[in-house]
């Protein structure tokens, strides 16, 4: 049964159910579960909170027995970036690996499969899926995470990964609207901006967006993007006239609106989180996601005592607030309430089967599958912040399986393929490469590694935009841990 501590006030109270912290840990802290008896009414979690199901399944129970109603939320989009899969990779290919294969029933299985695996550990709120167009191939922070650059593609998709979602009981959370895919800038370090005109966001940004609220999303995540054609003063998180007028008012969507992690640059170095926090319920966001970085009871006393003062002094209207915490509220009660399908059903390969069709291989010259041990080249860019660099990428574990005695190493910067050709001696090489079309110098170590030795295999792990090269080059379209096996498998096959 909930429990409310007594003497909270009701402003006090719903100023705490419109946050959306993290903690450190694998068990949750006494100072997170008091919040939970004065209001708190939602709880992130993270890779550094996940150790096994089983024990996130304890986790989950913990919080629980402290808040019966409690929205359970987690960063799993599957694919690069895993929270419940954080040490090993993913058991799902992510959304750009199911748009290449461009079947919306087979996105829908994997979203409900990945569901049903959230459901029984307890999670009921998930921040996911993309729904960001990726037409600008440099984008840094986007790119795999993307169905594709084609709005109808990953509109349909946007749709069937909700539907999934959802029919496992799990509640979806199509972000980042209106829309994060045509920037260059990651809105982790710095504001980003969009130029695009008013016609071109309606008919591109904002499809998958109307895809998802046609079938039901419970929730959308704002991002922390300018964009002018909307409003030229203020982020979207921040915006009136993106998060009301837009996406209440245009697009009709009436539930759950939740930030993008407030501590992202985009928003902390300019508004600190207590003013931007605010400024977001001013506009018409419900839920304040935090906790990504920051993660303590401090960090929560602040954002609950700025929005308290806030309405005090009338800069923030308390309507607006109790508003706020109702949607919170109401999209608890769904989580109780839905009724997951089928969840005695075993877990599936579906992840593995997604893998295999997302799978594209061009024979550049003359190909010759491994036999004997080779020498895996990584040539490693800087992951971003929302992937994240605990969780491992590549084929190296599985043709390590595939032929023991595989070597691998790491390589970055001008001398890397020298130096990989160095370190691989008589071994034939296969090269890694993620986003090779957004580093000069992983494109100048392909040349050196080609001309120094033709039979190199060249497995493309993340958005496949520079021409196959190498005597095999194959295309994930993720870096997820399954897409590593389906590469493997041609590399090696048994």
């Amino acid at each position: 049964m909930t429990t409310l501590a007594s003497g909270t006030d009701t402003l006090t109270r719903d100023a705490l159910t419109v946050l959306q912290p993290g903690f450190t840990g694998t068990t949750a802290p006494d100072w997170l579960l008091r919040r939970l008896g004065e209001g708190l009414a939602s709880v992130g979690l993270f890779g550094r909170n996940i150790a096994s199901p089983e024990q996130l399944a304890a986790l989950t129970a913990q919080l629980r027995a402290e808040r019966d109603d409690v929205l359970v939320a987690i960063d799993e989009e599957g694919g690069d970036v895993t929270r419940l899969e954080v040490h090993t990779g993913s058991s799902f290919p992510g959304n750009h690996a199911l748009g290449a294969v461009d079947d919306v029933e087979l996105t829908r299985e994997v979203a409900l499969e990945l569901g049903r695996r959230l459901a029984a550990c307890g999670v009921n709120f998930n921040w996911a899926p993309s729904a960001d167009v990726n037409s600008n191939a440099a984008n840094p922070v986007i790119g795999v995470r993307s169905f594709g650059a084609d709005q109808d593609l990953v509109a349909r998709h946007t749709a069937a990964y909700v539907t999934g979602l959802q029919t496992a009981g799990v509640a979806a959370c199509t972000k980042h609207f209106p829309g994060h895919g045509d920037t260059a800038v990651d809105s982790h370090l710095d504001l980003p901006r969009i130029d695009a005109t008013a016609e071109v966001l309606h008919s591109r940004e904002l499809a998958p967006f109307r895809a998802a609220i046609a079938v039901g999303t419970r929730a959308v995540m704002s991002a922390h993007i300018l964009v002018p054609a909307l409003d030229p003063a203020r982020p979207a998180t921040l915006s009136h006239r993106v998060l009301t007028e837009l996406l209440r008012g245009e697009l009709g969507y009436d539930g759950l609106i939740v930030t993008d992690g407030m501590e992202m640059q985009a928003i902390s170095a300019t508004y600190g989180i207590e003013h931007g926090s605010v400024l977001a319920l001013a506009a018409g966001a419900d839920a304040i996601c935090v906790g990504g970085g920051l993660s303590d009871d401090e960090t929560v006393r602040r954002l609950r005592d700025a929005l308290v003062a806030a309405v005090r002094s009338g800069e923030l209207p308390e309507e607006r607030l109790a508003e706020a915490a109702e949607r919170v509220r109401v999209l608890a009660r769904w989580t109780r309430t839905a009724e997951p399908a089928h969840p005695d059903l075993a877990p599936t390969d579906i992840g593995l089967v997604a893998a295999r069709r997302a799978l594209r291989v061009t024979r550049v010259d003359s190909f010759t599958a491994l036999v004997t041990a080779p020498f895996v080249a990584s040539l490693t860019p800087v992951a971003n912040i929302a992937v994240g660099d605990e969780t491992p990428w590549g084929v190296a574990a599985e043709l390590t399986r595939l032929l023991p005695g595989t070597e691998t190493g790491g390589f970055a910067g001008e001398d890397a393929g020298h130096a990989a050709i160095v370190a691989a001696g008589d071994r034939r090489i296969v090269a890694v490469v993620r986003d090779e079309h957004r580093h000069p110098w992983m494109g100048r170590a392909l040349d050196v590694l080609l001309k120094a030795r033709p039979d190199t295999i060249v497995v493309e792990m993340g958005v496949p935009q520079a021409p196959p090269r190498g005597a095999l080059h194959i295309a994930t379209h993720g870096a997820a841990r399954v897409c590593g096996v389906a590469a493997a498998e041609v590399i090696a096959p048994r």
